[in-house]
């Protein structure tokens, strides 16, 4: 879809539901021929990310690269991250790069701050994310305030006359202190954190929309891209905050499908995902209508639809729903309300973990 989109509509930037780093680290790649994407994505993609270590991704990086190289004379096409589960050295060292060419006398007291929060040559993504999870609360609340001072130090020394690359300094500060301040939320306060994830997830698609000035694909799960939530732990989506802040030039589109397999990972111990099969989808589900449709697969826009057809998609009713976990449950879920243009398919297989 996104070489479709980047050769006929014009789009530039390729945006994933994973850490701001990693996005940094895969950019590199893409616009600069930087590292090695294979090796990037075995490192990076870990933990809630792991999916996204397949050949179709590794595919699709390789192609933009393929792509800028053949089209020189063109806006280069970028790879971004927008989420908040790993803040890696990245990040880090391009704060501190901006500081000691530009800013030098913050750079000390920046570094104090940071002391600690930057992850250790070596360090797994994966493993990382559990054991800051594990840190005791008043631990992780005190890192998620050093994040914070740090970012209000750049921002303030950045008010007047700020100096080149800047803004990007600010950026790479704020996604650092989004990590830490999403970690230093309780777990009796999952909602909550829940809800700050899928709002920085927002604010970074925003940003990248401002600074980039291109069109942007958003490829992440339907409960983070829907206007509206049927799980009390997932309070609001970031599609509802993306459209609060572009009104219609964010354009959702969500995902069933009748039968097939999924991958997910068993429970919480799990580091590498298993493939689970779905079964046709019984009667009074969404996709079990849907799937009686004359097309095997189709494309729906929501908003310009026939008012019948709107009208069956205006009550909630049993909808599938996959996430991190494998859960065979299916909320009722109103798809007039969640979507701007639905996609069904017969069958999905799940892609295999590289």
């Amino acid at each position: 879809m996104f070489r479709h989109l980047v050769t006929t509509r014009g789009f530039t930037t390729f945006a994933l539901e994973t850490s701001w780093s990693t996005g940094l680290r895969l950019d590199d790649y893409v616009v600069h021929g930087i590292g090695d994407p294979a090796a990037i994505m075995a490192e990076e993609f870990q933990g809630q990310y792991v999916f996204w270590n397949n050949d179709d991704y590794l595919d699709l990086v390789r192609w933009m690269r393929e792509y800028n190289l053949a089209h020189p004379a063109e806006s280069d096409l970028r790879f971004v991250g927008n989420d908040l589960g790993y803040p890696g050295p990245d990040s880090f060292d391009r704060v501190g790069d901006y500081l000691a060419a530009h800013q030098p006398e913050l750079a000390d007291r920046i570094g104090e701050l940071y002391a600690d929060l930057r992850p250790a040559p070596g360090t797994q993504a994966g493993a990382w994310m559990v054991a800051q999870l594990g840190k005791e609360q008043p631990r992780r609340e005190a890192e998620a305030e050093r994040a914070r001072a740090a970012t209000a130090l750049i921002r303030e020394h950045g008010t007047t006359n700020p100096a080149p690359g800047h803004e990007w300094a600010l950026r790479n500060a704020t996604a650092i202190e989004q990590s830490f301040t999403g970690y230093a939320f309780s777990d009796e306060q999952f909602a909550e954190r829940m809800r700050y994830r899928d709002r920085t997830m927002a604010e970074n698609t925003a940003w990248w929309l401002e600074h980039d000035a291109g069109r942007i694909l958003l490829a992440s799960n339907n409960s983070h891209l829907a206007y509206t939530s049927a799980d009390p732990e997932f309070p609001e989506p970031a599609g509802a905050e993306l459209r609060r802040r572009l009104g219609d030039r964010y354009v959702n589109v969500g995902l069933t499908f009748h039968q097939g397999s999924i991958g997910a990972l068993p429970d919480p111990t799990a580091d590498r995902p298993a493939t689970y099969p779905v079964p046709p989808a019984p009667a009074g589900h969404t996709e079990h209508t849907l799937d009686q449709v004359g097309h095997r697969d189709f494309a729906l826009d929501l908003r310009t639809a026939p008012a019948p057809v709107r009208d069956w998609f205006t009550p909630a009713r049993p909808t599938r729903s996959y996430g991190l976990y494998w859960a065979s449950e299916a909320p009722r879920t109103a798809l007039l309300d969640s979507y701007d243009v639905l996609v069904h398919l017969h069958q999905v297989d799940a892609a295999l973990p590289r």
